[in-house]
């Protein structure tokens, strides 16, 4: 339906598709645009936050930039559905789409189409955050187009099913719906592009005892804590676990990449995360820091080493709220932020590595050197971690230091890539044995399958009744030792639990077994 206003433009509703977020789940959103006769004025409704509302300006600004008449009369935009939250730039080129369309200056059938995409003053187009998952949202919905900013096109054109074509200017953009100046879809990049360079264990001298708990850790996707002296090599170990992780598989790309484009830290040019994240947050971070927040919750430092590393440096230094907020995440793999807006659900099914000294001096049981503190400093210090947060670490090692002849041997160590084997094997029997199960790894058993799949022998079983009684573990403790077993048994290709598997998985347990108390 067509009119003229007082100044002689041609006035019509149009309605362009865009896509919207919340938490990673994406929503379409109808920009719906009124041309009509009155004074000069430009509205935007549908539940816009400020981002939203100051893309008049930008819209405005971008129409005159690019070379094309901005209409002078009133302008109602509506952003459906009208009780959705609508936040960010995102919105910026299907507002501008919908005003050159029912202005009469786009003439083109833009059904099947998405828009999505900020824009400068100057009419350039800028990226986004949170396009991989619109991408498949719109596929899913039926969209046979998407238009999106250059920097995230190889981000949408992962799925498949959907033409995306990338844009660098607004003028770019009409050129190609007029057909002028076609622009060719945008393809796949292989994700190899910003491939980070991953340090080894070959540089590491000596620690074979950490080295052996570290790949077990990793075989089986357990959480680990370090505890050692400082310059033991705590943390020069901890950064070097990505590289003996095993390789991920699609579905893990798939939603890790989803988090890192809701959080907008997904490489520009890249299309998918190839590499296991390793986040390692310093301990002054907050406990909304960790877990994610916001008006519109985004995903915290939990969330964003989904399918890989969270790494705690000097834990106890930590502060109590952040550290007990990792609790319910670490055994659920998902972590939930409650909102007046609603509820987030974020996954954050993660490898939780922390490091600490024994004592606030760090120099408590160290061969030469002597510890200042007393013993109630000691136990003050360790009381900063709370037990039902070591219950959920499986494995706690001990990291002493390095004597000159291991750190001046000239025999080299044992690389990466060889660990990395051990440690795809023994993943791969796990993701056949639970295939189908909702799991694919040792740490993650549920409670009712953790008898059927850690099945003992009698000497093993015998071993870890004597340990439970003298250790006093607790009955998440127990479960903890029975699938670190479970993980050192696959390493060996072994079909049952052993006693020996069982030993080992027992003397992971440092502070279980008081090691400090029974020293002081």
């Amino acid at each position: 339906m067509k009119e003229k206003n007082d100044k002689g433009v041609n006035c019509m509703v149009s309605n362009i598709h865009s896509m919207g977020l919340f938490g990673m789940d994406a929503f379409p959103v109808e920009v719906e645009a009124d041309l009509s006769s009155g004074l000069p004025a430009f509205e935007i409704v549908g539940l816009p936050d400020a981002s939203v509302r100051e893309s008049r300006d930008r819209v405005r600004s971008s129409i005159r930039n690019s070379g094309f008449d901005f209409p002078v009369c009133r302008i109602t935009v509506n952003l459906a559905p009208a009780d959705m939250k609508k936040e960010g730039s995102l919105y910026d080129l299907p507002l501008l789409v919908s005003v050159l369309s029912a202005g009469g200056q786009i003439h083109a059938d833009l059904e099947g189409s998405i828009f999505l995409g900020e824009l400068s003053l100057s009419g350039e187009i800028r990226p986004i955050r949170g396009v991989l998952p619109m991408a498949i949202e719109a596929q899913k919905r039926g969209f046979s187009t998407l238009y999106v900013p250059s920097a995230n096109a190889p981000e949408g054109a992962v799925v498949e099913g959907l033409e995306v074509i990338p844009l660098h200017t607004v003028k770019e953009l009409i050129l190609h719906l007029a057909r002028t100046k076609p622009i060719e879809p945008a393809k796949p990049s292989k994700g190899t592009e910003n491939a980070i360079h991953m340090p080894d264990f070959a540089e590491v001298r000596g620690q074979e005892e950490a080295k052996r708990a570290l790949e077990i850790a990793a075989a089986g996707g357990h959480n680990i804590l370090l505890i050692g002296p400082p310059g033991s090599g705590k943390s020069m170990l901890a950064k070097r676990i990505p590289s003996i992780l095993p390789d991920m598989t699609f579905e893990e790309t798939i939603e890790t990449s989803k988090i890192h484009s809701v959080a907008g830290i997904l490489p520009a040019g890249s299309s998918l995360v190839t590499q296991r994240p390793f986040r390692s947050p310093h301990h002054t971070v907050s406990a909304p820091g960790l877990s994610g927040g916001g008006t519109i919750p985004k995903p915290g430092e939990i969330s964003l080493a989904h399918n890989g590393v969270l790494f705690l440096d000097e834990l106890p230094e930590f502060s109590r709220q952040a550290m007990e907020v990792l609790r319910q995440p670490i055994e659920d793999g998902r972590v939930t932020i409650s909102r007046v807006n609603g509820s987030v659900s974020y996954p954050c099914s993660i490898m939780l590595v922390a490091a600490m000294n024994p004592c606030p001096c760090g120099y408590f049981g160290h061969p030469s050197r002597a510890c200042i503190c007393t013993p109630k400093a000691v136990n003050r210090y360790l009381s900063r971690v709370s037990g039902p947060l070591l219950d959920r670490l499986d494995l706690h090692i001990e990291v002493p230091p390095v004597d000159f002849e291991k750190l001046s041997s000239a025999e080299p160590a044992e690389p990466s890539s060889a660990i990395r084997e051990r440690v795809n094997r023994a993943r791969k029997l796990q993701q056949e044995r639970y295939a189908g199960m909702g799991f694919s790894c040792n740490a993650r058993i549920s409670p009712d399958k953790l008898q059927e799949v850690c099945r003992l022998s009698p000497p093993a079983q015998k071993l870890l009744k004597a340990a439970f009684e003298k250790l006093g573990l607790s009955a998440r403790a127990y479960d903890r030792v029975l699938k670190v077993a479970r993980t050192i048994a696959d390493l060996e290709g072994a079909n049952d639990i052993t006693a020996l598997h069982a030993a080992e998985a027992v003397q992971y347990r440092s502070l279980d077994r008081k090691y400090w108390m029974t020293e002081l």
